[in-house]
């Protein structure tokens, strides 16, 4: 299972500073690959992103989200194939729109656990006018409000308002249907791109969630948690359907592996911001398990395991406290 997400923004909002201290903070433990271009600052910005991780794949010759699509799964492909890595990063252009990434990846299997975008808190309002600056919003699910601490507490709040304004005006949906593809969309404060943990929770590799299910582990830090959930023998695909379409927002990841009597192999789930998919695992013997990711979930989840009997949440085993070593905030929009 290939985890991967996407770095969006516009030009100069600091989307390299934040790939480059999110890999030195949260994936020193993971192989991880990562894909830009050299279009506007990324030119540039390689050199940064070549001392963090040497394996940096450049798709040459412009932007790789729209006319250079084909060459971009192409070396997406390559990547997988000569690096075998378990997190992808790709990190747009920052006068590219990021879906036709998250089409690409989609198409080549690769599960896309958030595409993120940076805004500019600071200066934000110098480019927004800009139709792929709104886009960029507008396709995301994840949202940094980075440089944070160059401003007030008032222009914060200022900020954030304006750009769920941005994210509702311009959320991107489905031609077919109406619907929007994120169902949910989160905001979160970075300074100097620093981000916390919880942005890229839940990229775990098959042995990881069976270790969670199998240990029972509770882990936490800030307002993080992880509960898992065992579920009944005899249940059928729309069971488990019924209990992700319950979730309430503030569950926003869960991952795990299901037996069901309607399907004969084993499902990986992988549920994020209310949009979930599924993949086939094989030789998977153990219990049916999910493991729900989100803030203060522990009600949420005692009311849904009461609606749904087939649904058991295990109780804490074990506490394992984490160091906070970087402040940071969040916050939900809906």
């Amino acid at each position: 299972m290939i985890h991967s997400y996407i770095i969006t923004g516009f030009l100069g909002v600091g989307k390299s500073s934040m790939l480059t201290n999110t890999l030195k903070n949260h994936f020193t433990d993971k192989k991880v690959a990562i894909i830009v271009n050299e279009f506007g600052e990324i030119g540039v910005d390689q050199n940064i992103l070549k001392n963090v991780h040497s394996d940096v794949i450049e798709i040459s010759e412009g932007c790789i989200c729209c006319q250079m699509a084909e060459e971009f799964e192409s070396g997406v492909i390559e990547i997988i194939n000569k690096y075998q890595p378990e997190v992808l990063f790709v990190e747009t252009s920052g006068a590219a729109e990021p879906f036709p990434v998250f089409l690409s990846l989609q198409n080549l299997g690769v599960t896309v656990e958030g595409v993120i975008c940076v805004v500019d808190a600071k200066n934000y309002d110098t480019y927004m006018h800009n139709a792929t600056a709104k886009y960029q919003v507008g396709g995301s699910n994840i949202i940094v409000l980075n440089k944070t601490d160059l401003i007030s507490e008032e222009e914060l709040n200022k900020a954030q308002t304006d750009i769920i304004t941005y994210k509702e005006q311009h959320d991107i949906k489905n031609t077919m249907t109406g619907k929007k593809v994120f169902n949910n969309y989160f905001i979160h404060h970075a300074k100097q791109g620093i981000v916390g943990k919880e942005v890229f929770e839940g990229a775990y590799q098959i042995d990881e969630m069976v270790g969670l299910v199998t240990d029972n582990h509770v882990h936490e830090h800030d307002h993080i948690d992880r509960r898992v959930g065992k579920l009944s023998k005899d249940i059928d695909f729309a069971a488990v359907d019924a209990i992700l379409e319950s979730l309430p927002k503030n569950i926003y990841r869960v991952k795990g592996m299901i037996k069901v009597t309607d399907v004969p192999t084993t499902l990986i789930v992988n549920y994020s911001f209310g949009n979930v998919a599924f993949e086939e695992l094989n030789d998977y013997e153990g219990d049916s398990a999910l493991v729900f990711i989100g803030e203060d979930i522990d009600t949420e989840l005692e009311l849904l395991s009461k609606h749904f009997p087939y649904l058991s949440i295990q109780q804490e085993e074990q506490k394992q406290e984490h160091d906070h070593s970087h402040e940071h905030e969040h916050s939900h929009a809906h």
